[in-house]
C-alpha cells in the first residue's frame, strides 16, 4: 500500500514537471501539443475511490494550470476525464470483470483494451481542453483538428511511456 503510493506520488510529481518543463514548450506547426501528464489518471489503480480519483485529477490539472497559466482549463479537462473514467472502465471491462489487483495496463488486460481506454479518455480530455482554450465556434474545424492531431501525438507518447514503464518493472 505504501510502496503504490509513494510511486504514484513520485509518478505525480515527475509527469507535472515533465510536462511544463519539456512538453509545453513543444507546438509542431500549432496542431500537435503533447499532454502526457493525462497519463497519471490513466494509470491509477482500478479500485481508486471516485472522490480520490476527482481530487487528484483536480490537483493534476491545477498545478498544470498554476506553471502554465491556463485559468482551470487543465483542471476542468482533468476532472472531466476522471469522471469518465469509471464509466468507460465499466463499458469496456471483459465478460468476467476485472480481477482485484489489476491495473490498467497493457499486462493485465491487453493491448487492445488498453488503446480503447486510453484513446477515449484521451480524446475527451483534449475536446474540453481546446474548446476551452478556443471558446467560440467559429473555429470548430481547427480545432477539431487540433484536437485530434494532438490526442494522437498524446496517446502514441503514452504508449512508448507505458512500454518504458512496464519494461523497467520486468
Amino acid at each position: 500500500m505504501f510502496n503504490q503510493i509513494f510511486n504514484n506520488s513520485k509518478r505525480f510529481v515527475f509527469l507535472i514537471l515533465f510536462q511544463v518543463l519539456i512538453l509545453n514548450n513543444i507546438q509542431l506547426g500549432g496542431y500537435l501539443n503533447p499532454y502526457l501528464y493525462v497519463l497519471f489518471i490513466l494509470m491509477l489503480p482500478f479500485e481508486t475511490p471516485k472522490g480520490l480519483l476527482l481530487l487528484l485529477a483536480f490537483l493534476l490539472g491545477i498545478s498544470v494550470d498554476m506553471f502554465s497559466n491556463t485559468l482551470g482549463m487543465h483542471a476542468m479537462a482533468c476532472v472531466l476525464l476522471a469522471f469518465f473514467r469509471p464509466h468507460i472502465v465499466t463499458y469496456i471491462s471483459p465478460r468476467g470483470g476485472y480481477d482485484f489487483g489489476a491495473e490498467p495496463t497493457v499486462k493485465d488486460m491487453g493491448f487492445n483494451w488498453y488503446l480503447s481506454y486510453t484513446g477515449i479518455l484521451i480524446l475527451a480530455h483534449h475536446i474540453l481542453l481546446f474548446n476551452l482554450e478556443v471558446f467560440r465556434l467559429t473555429e470548430f474545424f481547427s480545432t477539431l483538428y487540433r484536437t485530434l492531431l494532438s490526442s494522437l501525438f498524446t496517446l502514441v507518447l503514452v504508449l512508448i511511456t507505458h512500454y518504458i514503464i512496464s519494461g523497467k518493472k520486468s
